[in-house]
């Protein structure tokens, strides 16, 4: 059986991404189990810091996919 090529998350920018990604994940639970809106609640409804948050959570997300497609 093949090893799998081992790729590590030393820099600061995937740190960055698992920090995000955990906001995200965080906010997500709290809107599906209580209806609340972490970001929404802290930077207010709809603000432009609010919309920063989605936008980093979302190009976060694009490069962990990046990154577990180079896992291959």
């Amino acid at each position: 059986m093949a090893k799998a090529k081992k790729v590590s998350c030393e820099n600061w920018l995937c740190w960055l991404t698992k920090l995000l990604l955990i906001v995200g994940g965080l906010n997500w639970g709290l809107i599906g189990a209580f209806k609340y809106n972490l970001v929404d609640a802290l930077l207010g409804m709809g603000s432009t810091p609010a919309r920063a948050v989605y936008i980093l959570v979302g190009i976060a997300a694009l490069h962990k996919l990046w990154w577990f497609a180079q896992k291959k």
